[in-house]
Parts: C-alpha cells; sequence; structure tokens
C-alpha cells in the first residue's frame, strides 16, 4: 500500500479538519512541536489540543494526558513521538475515535499506518501540519520556504 499522500488529498484533509490535536507537545521552544503549537493557534481556525502527560498548561491552554481525556471529538491528531512509540499511540488515536493520523517529519511507520488505515483512518506520514497548513494557505511556495508576498488581504485557511 502507498503511503504517499499527494498534495491534493493533504489539502482536502486540512480543508476538512475542524482540530487539530498534538501529541508530544512540548513547551521548549526549541522543540518542533512547540513551533507547530504556536502557528496552529495564530494561524488556523483549527480547535486546537495538547496531549503530554508532564504538562498541565501549554500557552494559555489545557494539556491533557492521554488522548482519551481530550473532550470532544478528535479529528486530526498530529504526532510528534519516537518511532518506537508510534504503534501505541496509533492505537490510542483509533480508539480516541479520530479521523486523520498524521506523523510529523521524520517519522514513518508502516505498521502503525496499516493499522489505521485498516480502522479506517486517514493517514499521513513524514509531513509537517504546519507545513502543508502554510503551504496551501499562501504562506509558503512548493518546496516550503517563505513566498515573501505581502498582502493586506486576510488569508483564507483551506
Amino acid at each position: 500500500m502507498s503511503y504517499d499522500v499527494g498534495a491534493v488529498e493533504r489539502r482536502r484533509l486540512l480543508g476538512r479538519t475542524k482540530s487539530v490535536t498534538v501529541v508530544g507537545a512540548s513547551a521548549n521552544p526549541a522543540r518542533p512541536s512547540y513551533f507547530v503549537a504556536t502557528y496552529l493557534l495564530s494561524s488556523t481556525r483549527y480547535e486546537v489540543n495538547f496531549v503530554n502527560p508532564r504538562l498541565d498548561t501549554l500557552l494559555g491552554r489545557p494539556v491533557y494526558p492521554s488522548l482519551a481525556d481530550v473532550p470532544g471529538e478528535l479529528d486530526l491528531v498530529s504526532v510528534f513521538r519516537k518511532h518506537d512509540d508510534l504503534p501505541g499511540v496509533a492505537e490510542e488515536v483509533i480508539e480516541a475515535g479520530a479521523r486523520t493520523l498524521w506523523l510529523q517529519l521524520g517519522l514513518w511507520h508502516e505498521a502503525a499506518a496499516d493499522r489505521a488505515r485498516e480502522a479506517g483512518l486517514d493517514v499521513v506520514m513524514n509531513r509537517c501540519v504546519k507545513i502543508e497548513h502554510a503551504r496551501f494557505a499562501g504562506g509558503l511556495h512548493l518546496a516550503g520556504f517563505n513566498t515573501g508576498v505581502i498582502s493586506s488581504r486576510r488569508q483564507t485557511a483551506p
């Protein structure tokens, strides 16, 4: 099975997404999950939730110890965890009833992806949700860098 989800499909997934839950969120500003969290809160329309059993709050928002503790329906779950943790995280995502398992840059686990797909989830691997959202919202060139476009028009997210 191919896991190379094309740009059209990634845009469709992000366009239908209502909430993003970041698993492995960090309070360390040098960590990628922190950067993604600040972007999601400041530049998207998504309801954003964080999961990390060692934190109580992040960026003024509550942090939940597990996906099962996140209130409401889960939509897209963006994962920042080490490779060996991914099968267990995939099971938690399935049990929580999420629609999309999104593994961040550098994360690829075919067995976890197979399990999530078998359970009916959409799966994206080795992609940054922040980069993909910004690309489709007009803030990044297809190669992933800033376009330099300055406009007074308000950007609309996909």
